[in-house]
């Protein structure tokens, strides 16, 4: 489009393109989860090493291209944001591999398998996290497009109804939360102590990656109003 060689020509590589980079390495880390939840259902650990792997170099990657960003982005932009909300952006971003591989961190350390009658609620509620974040990385996807209309018409709108979709599933990840939490609960005198207190920081951290990708949505929104 004109607008995008227009910019192009003026700055060379649009700054857009680095975080859109960036949220997509970072959801790649989390979209691993539900496989390693599986993997260590089947107490297949081989396979969950390899999982592992896989979400600690996404989460690598996901810091290395956080500083490049952070020293790259020109301190001069002729873009209808702040260069300040693009960082704090990306710092968001951020938040999602981490809080994922904070998680995967927690199940490989431990050899973790959650109790069968606790399994499905954990497939279920690591699968709606999931899909929180990758409905943030499809909202950030349209940064690009919203930057060439100036933030205004139909664009705006159709981002809008994504971000509002992203609401939709944070909530119903609270209330996975919560009925796992409740399930767990009725379980507790089965269960080793300290098993319990990680079965619950493990919930804790899936509820907390669908907050991420949230906090990602929200300061979007933000973006939308200024």
């Amino acid at each position: 489009m004109a607008g995008r060689n227009t910019l192009g020509s003026l700055f060379g590589r649009s700054p857009i393109g680095p975080i859109q980079e960036h949220m997509q390495v970072a959801f790649e880390a989390a979209e691993h989860l539900p496989e390693l939840v599986q993997a260590s259902a089947d107490e297949d650990w081989n396979r969950a090493k390899e999982i592992y792997k896989a979400i600690i170099e996404s989460e690598k990657n996901a810091d290395k291209m956080k500083r490049d960003v952070r020293r790259h982005l020109p301190k001069s932009l002729f873009l209808p944001v702040p260069r300040s909300d693009l960082l704090v952006l990306v710092g968001i971003q951020d938040q999602v591999a981490n809080t994922a591989q904070d998680f995967a961190s927690i199940l490989m350390g431990r050899d973790m398998r959650f109790p069968e009658k606790l399994a499905p609620a954990v497939h279920e509620l690591t699968q709606t996290s999931v899909a929180c974040c990758g409905q943030a990385l499809a909202a950030i996807q349209e940064l690009d497009e919203l930057l060439e209309v100036g933030f205004s018409g139909r664009e705006v709108k159709r981002v809008e109804a994504m971000l509002n979709e992203l609401d939709k599933l944070e909530r119903r990840t609270d209330k996975q939360q919560f009925n796992l939490r409740r399930k767990l609960f009725k379980l507790e005198d089965e269960l080793h102590p300290v098993d319990v207190m990680f079965y619950y920081r493990a919930t804790a951290l899936l509820g907390s990656l669908a907050d991420c990708a949230e906090k990602v949505g929200d300061h979007l929104q933000i973006l939308l109003a200024k």
